[in-house]
């Protein structure tokens, strides 16, 4: 029997069931949920059917017996994009964690990102909500690490991207895919000759989970399995790298992108020789 076909698996599951699956059992409690009825009023004038939570889920309830709130992005809704409503959800979120931390009161976020980034029929307002969320995370980090997981299958990319660049630590399985242009967008833009979005494993070679691990992207790589997902987001709390974001390392990373654009073909084995993890 394949072992594999016995976990739990994390990428199927949807929004709801992932903050369920990195919780304490029985620990969650939605806020802003469906029946609240907080759509988006942007998408009917659009023709487009909202969704009642409009693809974010907020769980507030403990792991690892300490206050978390996970906030969960539902990629089969519009692509996991941002908008108005979706991105109030978790900057608010995130606002109130860091108002608890600021009172002594430590709260863990976990940010589960499937999202295509902005939602293009809310362009800036969209684009205004991711900046309040990166503000927070910014924030909120120098109380708590802000921890983030990217699966699959959407993966992430534009403005979220950003955002997952910014958390403390990022866990990262093989399905997942991150980076600041989807290969759609850029074949879209750039021809077929710059990329071939159809080509999977040209793709996954180069901002899949475990290239972006292996060139230290990403600070943990795990199997589609619930369970480790899980482990990693609470390891994540006690990592001793957390307290020093990719973000503040400025000069490491205006480094890499000079030795990346010296070289004369990139791709992702190329990067990996470059830049070998440190294990």
């Amino acid at each position: 029997m394949n072992a594999a076909l016995d976990r739990p698996s994390f990428v199927e599951l949807g929004a709801r069931e992932r903050a369920a699956a990195v919780l304490d059992p029985g620990s969650l409690r939605e806020l802003v949920g469906p029946f609240d009825r907080l759509t988006s009023p942007w998408l009917p004038r659009q023709g487009i059917v909202p969704q009642a939570d409009d693809g974010v889920v907020v769980a507030r309830g403990t792991l690892g017996g300490r206050a978390a709130v996970v906030l969960s992005i539902e990629g089969a809704f519009q692509g996991g994009s941002i908008g108005e409503v979706s991105g109030a959800k978790i900057a608010g979120a995130l606002e109130l964690a860091l108002r608890d931390c600021e009172a002594g009161r430590p709260v863990r976020p976990v940010l589960l990102l499937e999202t295509g980034g902005v939602r293009l029929q809310e362009a800036n307002l969209g684009l205004a909500a991711i900046a309040e969320i990166q503000s927070a995370v910014v924030a909120l980090r120098r109380h708590v690490p802000v921890v983030a997981v990217v699966a699959g299958m959407v993966g992430c990319f534009g403005g979220m991207s950003l955002v997952a660049a910014l958390c403390s630590h990022l866990v990262m399985t093989r399905q997942g895919r991150l980076g600041m242009n989807g290969p759609e967008v850029i074949e879209q833009e750039a021809g077929l000759e710059e990329l071939d979005a159809g080509d999977r494993r040209l793709i996954w070679s180069l901002i899949g989970g475990e290239q972006r691990w292996a060139t230290g992207l990403a600070d943990a790589l795990v199997d589609d399995d619930a369970d480790q997902v899980r482990d990693a987001v609470l390891g994540a709390f006690d990592a001793p790298d957390a307290a020093w974001p990719r973000s503040a390392q400025v000069d490491v990373y205006r480094l890499r992108i000079e030795q990346a654009a010296a070289m004369s073909e990139l791709d992702g084995p190329a990067l990996r020789a470059l830049w070998p993890r440190e294990t």
